[in-house]
């Protein structure tokens, strides 16, 4: 149920995001955003008495800061500068990279099924890019980003797995030092901007959920759960995402749409179930 609820807030992080913008730019949000849910983890871990879990190595420090800051800063500027919905759905293919890193880089064979489901994604990517209209010279830059963004979340992941003993309260300290650094580059790189009373309400709900919470309810749930399941299920969020941002105003739903989430969702998840079956 943990883990369940963390993919149930990340799908809820593309139209909390396209809420605080334009008038939040994409760097200060990763500040603001980052230091609610790092403010409200450290919090819980200083309850728990946990605070020296905040004691790490400097790769465990890179690993974090370049992954949950990173991510957030890319998809931020992606959601910015694109079409919010297919630039989403685009950002969306990290499940699918991660199976496909998964076997790269733990020396398996990707296989014939593992490398349908990465044409499948492949596809539904392409649709989405071949729109029914030509996209602004900008929006490319914002779907380059989202590309990014999911391939820095992907390898953030995998590589997670070689930190195995690096604590989930470490989360906190890594949301907080990702905050400041953004914060820096915010003042070095964007203009300054006036936000309103619903910009931190946003704010805020970012870091009790998406940029929060959904960090230490996914660790205790592929600690403590099926990991199988979860993986499974993470297929459904990239659908879920996008179908509230239609709700939200900020697209509208089509078959091409729909075809290509289902692309996407699927390539993963075909992927994904080849990997359980070692095939």
């Amino acid at each position: 149920m943990a883990g369940c609820a963390a993919l149930a807030l990340w799908a809820f992080l593309a139209p909390l995001t396209r809420f605080a913008q334009p008038a939040v730019p994409p760097l200060l949000l990763t500040a603001l955003g980052l230091a609610a849910g790092g403010l409200f983890g450290l919090a819980a871990v200083a309850a728990r008495g946990r605070l020296r879990a905040l004691r790490q190595g400097p790769l465990a420090w890179a690993h974090g800061l370049a992954g949950i800051g990173g991510y957030h800063a890319l998809y931020f500027a992606a959601l910015g500068s694109a079409p919010a919905v297919e630039a989403n759905l685009l950002n969306y293919s990290w499940p699918l990279l991660i199976v496909v890193f998964s076997g790269l880089l733990g020396g398996l064979r990707l296989g014939a099924q593992r490398l349908l489901g990465v044409a499948a994604g492949a596809a539904g990517a392409g649709l989405l890019l071949a729109g029914d209209a030509a996209f602004p010279a900008e929006a490319w830059a914002g779907f380059a980003c989202a590309l990014a963004a999911a391939l820095v979340w992907a390898l953030y992941s995998v590589l997670a797995a070689r930190l195995g003993g690096v604590p989930s309260e470490a989360v906190a300290g890594f949301c907080l030092a990702s905050a400041v650094l953004a914060w820096l580059a915010h003042l070095a790189l964007e203009p300054p901007a006036a936000l309103e009373a619903r910009h931190w309400a946003v704010v805020a709900l970012l870091g009790l959920g998406p940029m929060g919470a959904a960090f230490f309810l996914w660790d205790h749930g592929m600690k403590r759960g099926d990991p199988r399941l979860l993986g499974t299920l993470a297929y459904g969020v990239p659908v879920a995402s996008t179908l509230l941002l239609v709700a939200a105003g900020e697209g509208e739903l089509s078959a091409r749409m729909l075809f290509a989430a289902a692309l996407v969702s699927g390539g993963g998840l075909l992927a994904a179930l080849a990997g359980r079956r070692g095939a």
